[in-house]
């Protein structure tokens, strides 16, 4: 894949760079490391510049986040309601949990799109519930602009610095992305077991 996107880069310049980080945000798997890093040694060889790099990934990322939330407002709570309805019983989830979770995106959505932008994959995928709980499509677009901007920065920064080594900066980011999945596999876990003994005394209670 590596070699894919580097034949992409090179070949179409800014508007490879658009397409593939637009992609990314589409397609999580593809690594928006490997592009942006080697987006940054391309300036260091090539008549790209690196303010030229960070619009175009931006431009890219944005247009991907705004399609994933567009995609999300078609999964409305409504819908998860009629979902909820058949198959709650399996999934042990009611109205009020959707009702609750809902709630809680109003309330912290902006910032939990603006922190996702430097988690891998999440970064991608939380535009999904913004989109489903329908937040302010400004706001949404405000602050993954300002997320995403930092990301991008900073990633095509470290990769004109190291230059032909910016391969080493993608291996650093595989070991920053295990991390923050570990952390959120603790946080999942952490967030269930809370759900299940709130769950457990509010059943006690009635």
């Amino acid at each position: 894949m590596e070699a894919w996107i580097q034949s992409i880069m090179e070949q179409f310049g800014y508007i490879g760079v658009a397409f593939l980080i637009m992609i990314e945000n589409l397609f999580p798997p593809i690594p928006s490391e490997v592009i942006l890093t080697f987006g940054g040694f391309m300036t260091t060889n090539t008549s790209l510049s690196i303010i030229g790099m960070i619009i175009a990934s931006t431009i890219g990322a944005v247009v991907g986040a705004a399609i994933l939330y567009g995609v999300g407002t078609l999964i409305d709570v409504e819908r998860l309601e009629k979902i909820v309805d058949k198959y709650g019983n399996i999934l042990r989830i009611t109205k009020d949990d959707i009702h609750k979770a809902d709630a809680w995106f109003d309330r912290h959505g902006v910032w939990t799109v603006f922190f996702c932008r430097f988690v891998p994959l999440i970064r991608s995928l939380i535009s999904l519930p913004a989109g489903m709980a329908n937040m302010s499509f400004g706001l949404f677009m405000l602050f993954t602009t300002l997320g995403t901007v930092i990301w991008n920065t900073v990633l095509i920064y470290l990769g004109a610095a190291v230059g032909s080594q910016w391969e080493t900066i993608v291996a650093y980011m595989d070991i920053y992305s295990n991390v923050a999945y570990v952390l959120l596999a603790i946080l999942l876990v952490a967030a269930i077991i809370w759900y299940i003994r709130k769950r457990k005394q509010t059943a006690k209670a009635k």
